[in-house]
């Protein structure tokens, strides 16, 4: 038996630096999003990112599919998709889906 891949909406394709502390996210759905990290930097791996010029050397990882820091610290998917954004002027054009596309609670 093989595994299952991944669900596209959960493959991430591409990761931007967009400016202060958000990166857009292109998933192989077609979805974009941006992700404000603001208030999500706790942690001994994400407490450095606050410093934004380590921040915005964010890349994507061919090797993890997820977004990168020069300091090892990552994102899992999932939580780039259906975690925080900036809701207001988001740059990508695209709205969050509707709540019945999240993963439940």
């Amino acid at each position: 038996m093989g595994t299952k891949p991944y669900p596209p909406e959960i493959i991430v394709r591409t990761v931007e630096y967009v400016g202060d502390y958000t990166i857009r996210v292109a998933f192989a759905d077609g979805y974009v999003r941006d992700v404000d990290l603001t208030d999500e930097l706790h942690g001994e791996v994400f407490e450095p990112l606050k410093d934004l010029t380590l921040f915005s050397q964010v890349v994507f990882d061919c090797e993890g599919e997820t977004a990168v820091w020069p300091n090892g610290a990552d994102l899992a998917p999932e939580f780039l998709r259906w975690g925080p954004h900036k809701a207001q002027g988001c740059g990508c054009g695209y709205d969050d889906p509707p709540e019945t596309d999240a993963p439940p609670h």
